[in-house]
């Protein structure tokens, strides 16, 4: 067992020199964790700011982003294994000693190209370079942490049998109120297979931009290019890369051949049915993947309105839709559950596309970041958000238009158990089945009232949830 920090700093296992200067992509990964655990920064973001900051090189980019995943997507299973080299619970150190423990315990654990004396020696150094603020040294308590865990012997993970919850969340990273919540409601069987799904590391999925060329044409450009790549087994416009990539040196990016989205996402639109002429509102449009991939099924005619709360965020649809082309799109900054009437102007829109606020569960798997910030207690406040957001979006909806519903939750409090009450509530709406504007491989996603639902899907695309309505009055 280890104990706090003394005075005196024991040597780390490996060489602690001065003269080897520390590791800057795992500097960059520790400041990246610390900033997403500690403010409201989206990983990808931190990950590009620290990176360019530190004037990391490709080699160290893809130490600190693998190291930044890595150390998140095993964070209960790291936990876990420090759990019982630890005298103190790992919750109760200072944050910046919990990460850089994580840090040591992924590379010890997870990475064997990684020498453990390396894993050690940087993470002590590590510590030792944030002693100034933390006003204590914990460099010490960090080498004897990570020396036991070397030693230690790995224990038998824990049995279903015993605590089910618990033996998921261990084995597959996924916070334990979660697998409860998954055993509950799919049984233990099925919860596994969720529990699975949230821990894949996803793949890099583009939809091709139709305005510009084919799928065909594009996956000839990547060979062209020496890139490798297929194309996806249910959306028909969309490409898998056989290797991940940095996406602005892919060919075609600069000219907007393409925009990085996943295959479930790519369905979304399709539901839609935009028409070239139709006067689309895209509520929660920000960053515009949806956008602009309903500007393209529109052949680039017609108008879409594209909302959302942040400005900033909106700068990314603005910049999306002038890399791809797309000529039609307006963006206004407003709350879509309170400003709508203001927004249409007494003008009804044809269709709407309402992606609305959620959980977020069915992509947690691209951002590990926001495991811990999640709780049960959001369901309910995500459900009065969305039903608030239907709400307003039916007073701007012609008769006869048609409005789709998604989220990339698959969770029922934010799936059917929104759009069953709005049914209820109101008779000026029909639901239609999905089925008809789905391709093929995807109909086996509809569920029994008629949605699109991706969860649990063989496929390794996102778990996300669409219903379509027409409103009738």
């Amino acid at each position: 067992m280890t104990s706090s920090p003394k005075g005196s700093v024991s040597m780390p296992l490996g060489h602690t020199s001065p003269n080897i200067p520390r590791s800057p992509a795992r500097a960059v990964a520790l400041a990246v964790l610390l900033a997403c655990r500690l403010g409201d920064k989206t990983l990808d973001d931190e990950l590009e700011k620290q990176a360019v900051d530190g004037k990391l090189d490709v080699r160290d980019r893809s130490l600190a982003m693998e190291l930044v995943y890595g150390t998140l997507r095993r964070q209960e299973t790291i936990d876990w294994r420090l759990e019982p080299v630890l005298k103190r619970p790992l919750p109760r150190l200072p944050v910046v000693v919990q990460m850089v423990l994580r840090l040591g315990a992924y590379q010890l654990l997870c990475l064997d190209r990684i020498p453990p004396s390396a894993a050690v020696d940087e993470s002590v150094r590590l510590a030792k370079s944030y002693a100034g603020q933390l006003r204590c040294d914990w460099s010490g308590f960090v080498n004897a942490v990570l020396r036991n865990l070397i030693r230690a012997p790995k224990s038998a993970l824990p049995d279903p049998n015993l605590d089910s919850a618990r033996a998921l969340s261990v084995r597959y990273s996924v916070p334990r109120w979660l697998c409860q919540r998954w055993i509950d409601r799919l049984g233990f069987d099925q919860a596994e297979v969720a529990c699975l799904a949230a821990g894949t590391v996803p793949a890099v999925t583009l939809r091709v931009n139709r305005l510009q060329m084919t799928r065909e044409q594009f996956l000839d450009q990547l060979k062209q290019g020496g890139v490798v790549a297929s194309p996806t087994a249910v959306s028909p416009v969309g490409v898998v890369l056989e290797q991940g990539k940095v996406i602005t040196s892919l060919p075609g990016f600069q000219n907007g051949d393409f925009y990085v989205e996943d295959e479930a996402a790519q369905l979304i639109p399709l539901l839609l049915d935009p028409q070239p002429g139709d006067r689309v509102l895209d509520v929660c449009a920000a960053p515009g993947g949806k956008t602009t991939h309903m500007a393209a099924l529109m052949q680039n005619h017609g108008e879409i309105l594209a909302l959302d709360r942040n400005a900033d965020r909106l700068k990314l649809v603005d910049e999306n839709c002038r890399r791809l082309g797309i000529a039609i799109t307006r963006t206004m900054r407003a709350d879509a559950a309170t400003s709508l009437l203001s927004v249409s102007q007494g003008r009804r829109f044809d269709r709407i596309l309402v992606d609305a606020p959620c959980s977020g569960l069915g992509v947690l798997r691209r951002h590990p970041e926001a495991r811990g910030a999640k709780h049960e207690v959001m369901f309910a406040r995500h459900h009065r958000i969305q039903t608030q957001i239907l709400d307003a979006a039916a007073s701007v909806l012609r008769p006869g238009g048609v409005l789709v519903y998604s989220t990339c939750s698959t969770e029922r409090e934010e799936t059917e158990d929104v759009i069953g009450s709005l049914c209820r509530m109101s008779s000026d709406w029909v639901r239609e089945s999905v089925e008809p504007w789905l391709p093929s491989p995807a109909l086996p996603f509809v569920t029994a009232q008629g949605a699109l639902s991706t969860m649990s899907n063989r496929f390794g695309m996102d778990g996300f949830y669409a219903a379509r309505l027409r409103k009738v009055s």
